[in-house]
């Protein structure tokens, strides 16, 4: 409890500073870790983009060949008219233009149907189960980013191997004796410590002895401050242009973040971002529609920032959410919680680009919900094993059957 305590308050720190407290030492050391260009792009690279809120699968990838899925969705459904079609049975949201250009280019492969047994409703608690890799009975401290920093070894075994891009940290990459760093904007923690408060703050780190939490922060406030004109310098010095004019929250300026930092050749192996509003009970077109624009025109942009510094070989990027959706609509033009899902891959080297499986089966459900066909640990286990290569077994607690993705 004592973790979970500590963590709950360095991420209100962090929030009550706007996002200052990051962790610098850690960060600082992953500027000095910069290696020449050409070894950064042998070195594989993971980016975790996360659809808070349970995203609607079946209208980001649409069984438009399906008919119960009209019947059932008589207001709700994408036209088959409209639909970009990915085969004969599925197609993408008229809106996703850039990843049926990724498909088109053998970059995108559909994971259908993917979840856990026995399933939780709940967006807090699917997300930790998620997040933790544990089963739905299972409630754990750590999270599977976390446990694969912990089994690194050497210079490997740093914070900024795994870095969220965003204002606080994610269970997903808290480790036992390693953790994560996580981050909002460089730019904006340069012009925050210019204030001559934080550095009268600083000063009184000696009055705080004996707090371990407080000792912690103050501590990390002066780290901060001593390396805040350094991390400004080197990303100026690197042509970074996301220093000022970055919209707050938005996906495109987070993944131009974790692009610049791939470019300068960091040695980070996960990156992790997510992207917010997907609990779409009323009203769900227009809001899911200009999530789902947002999501495929910021990949693709991230994508082509990489083609251009030849960084996509050793890149794929996963991109799933809590859970889906009901399968038919309810009375708000909206759908509520469900369970199976969808997960993406991206990347120039899958090996099984397009679709890895199935369409979702309408007729065979759970209380509603679409069943799940595929653990999402076996995703994970996929990755760790054949991408980050690791010992998927160890950091997911048990072996799970791997898939031929990556």
């Amino acid at each position: 409890m004592k973790k979970i305590n500590r963590r709950y308050f360095l991420q209100k720190a962090a929030l009550s500073t706007g996002g200052i407290m990051l962790l610098p030492s850690a960060l600082k050391a992953a500027f000095e870790a910069r290696i020449p260009l050409n070894k950064a792009t042998e070195i594989k690279k993971l980016v975790v983009i996360q659809l808070s809120g349970g995203n609607d699968g079946l209208n980001m990838v649409v069984p438009y060949s399906n008919d119960l899925y009209y019947k059932v969705r008589p207001r709700l459904a994408v036209s088959r008219d409209n639909v970009l079609p990915l085969s004969d049975y599925q197609g993408l949201n008229p809106v996703m233009t850039g990843f049926s250009d990724l498909f088109k280019k053998n970059m995108l492969t559909v994971i259908n149907s993917v979840g856990y047994p026995d399933p939780d409703r709940s967006h807090f608690r699917s997300m930790d189960i998620w997040q933790s890799a544990s089963d739905s009975n299972q409630y754990l401290n750590t999270g599977w980013i976390g446990r694969y920093l912990n089994s690194l070894s050497g210079e490997n075994k740093k914070p900024h191997m795994a870095i969220e891009v965003g204002d606080e940290l994610d269970l997903a990459l808290v480790g036992d004796n390693i953790t994560g760093i996580a981050l909002e904007n460089p730019g904006r923690l340069y012009e925050n410590l210019q204030r001559g408060i934080f550095r009268q703050v600083a000063r009184i780190h000696s009055n705080v002895k004996g707090n371990s939490n407080l000792d912690y922060i103050y501590r990390t406030m002066n780290e901060t401050i001593e390396s805040a004109d350094y991390i400004h310098d080197t990303l100026s010095a690197q042509g970074a242009a996301f220093n000022s004019g970055l919209q707050p929250g938005k996906l495109s300026g987070k993944l131009s973040i974790i692009s610049s930092m791939i470019n300068a050749g960091f040695t980070t192996k996960v990156y992790y971002t997510s992207l917010t509003g997907f609990d779409t009970h009323t009203n769900q077109r227009p809001q899911q529609d200009r999530l789902l624009k947002e999501l495929s025109d910021s990949v693709s942009e991230f994508i082509s920032d990489l083609e251009k510094t030849g960084m996509t070989d050793n890149v794929v990027v996963m991109i799933f959410s809590e859970f889906g959706r009901r399968v038919a609509q309810n009375a708000s033009n909206g759908t509520d919680h469900g369970c199976a899902n969808n997960v993406l891959l991206i990347g120039k080297n899958l090996k099984s680009p397009g679709f890895y499986n199935e369409p979702p089966n309408l007729k065979d459900l759970d209380k509603g919900d679409l069943k799940y066909k595929i653990d999402f640990r076996s995703v994970y286990g996929s990755l760790l094993e054949n991408h980050l290569d690791s010992d998927a077994g160890t950091i997911l607690g048990r072996k799970f059957p791997l898939l031929n993705i990556v």
